[in-house]
């Protein structure tokens, strides 16, 4: 079974895009076949995998709003061994907001993509995809409520600031009404804390609330703040592939694998 996975909290600044592309590079480089989706008009996750994505480039906007297939905008990136796939996006969706408003079925589109993607992707390259993890932007529009439909899974990234939970609540109002009126399948798969700062009560306050809020869903590991992650993109890597002796890369190769061992256990 393909996990797929929203990375999703509208609140800008959480670690959404830098929680997405390193954990898919991190599991990648583990041996599992990895689908990023860049569903954020910024396409700060298309930036750090290193794909063309300028006003031209058929992106996620095409697929959303023109039917394009996924496979046709799909490509392979530079780490992940060859098990890293990206879709990258464009400054164009920003319009596909207001465009999705009057096509039919307009939160299913992303869902319906990826589904026939599958198949194809297994046709083309001889292996089913382990995850399809997709960057959702900050925000609770169309574009988020796509990502809720088409995943089984919310990845909800919370930073351990002050008012780590506010929004969330907002968040997972949303994910219950798609619960019960489009997607019955979706539930909060994992927390993950980020910008974990070892030094100040304030850090650990948070994880201890975010846990006792949470329960099990928190992954165990907790994401360092770090200079290296906020580097890496600038330079169309992920931290793996940036420096990955760097604290913050060793937590999200731990954070990949408690994800990943979480499904299995």
């Amino acid at each position: 079974m393909t996990r797929v996975l929203a990375v999703a909290n509208q609140k800008g600044g959480v670690g959404k895009t830098t929680t997405t592309v390193n954990l898919a590079a991190a599991l990648a480089n583990d041996g599992r076949e990895v689908l990023v989706i860049d569903l954020d008009p910024q396409g700060n996750a298309s930036t750090a995998l290193g794909l063309e994505h300028h006003s031209g480039v058929l992106s996620t906007y095409e697929v959303l709003t023109q039917d394009v297939p996924l496979a046709e905008i799909v490509t392979r990136a530079a780490e992940g061994d060859g098990h890293l796939w990206a879709a990258p996006a464009t400054i164009d969706l920003a319009g596909a907001e207001i465009e999705l408003v009057s096509l039919v079925a307009r939160e299913g589109r992303l869902d319906r993509a990826i589904q026939s993607y599958l198949g194809e992707h297994v046709a083309r390259h001889g292996r089913p995809l382990d995850y399809v993890i997709i960057d959702c932007p900050p925000s609770l529009g169309l574009l988020t409520l796509n990502a809720l439909v088409a995943a089984r899974e919310l990845l909800l990234p919370i930073q351990c600031e002050y008012y780590a939970l506010e929004g969330v609540s907002q968040l997972l109002r949303t994910v219950d009404l798609v619960t019960k009126h489009l997607n019955p399948d979706l539930s909060v798969g994992a927390v993950l804390l980020t910008m974990y700062d070892g030094r100040t009560r304030l850090s650990s306050q948070v994880v201890q609330e975010v846990r006792e809020h949470f329960g099990a869903a928190v992954l165990p590991t907790v994401i360092p703040r770090s200079v290296r992650l906020s580097e890496a993109p600038s330079y169309g890597q992920t931290v793996l592939a940036y420096d990955s002796g760097s604290s913050g890369a060793l937590a999200y190769v731990q954070a990949a694998r408690d994800l990943d061992g979480a499904h299995h256990d």
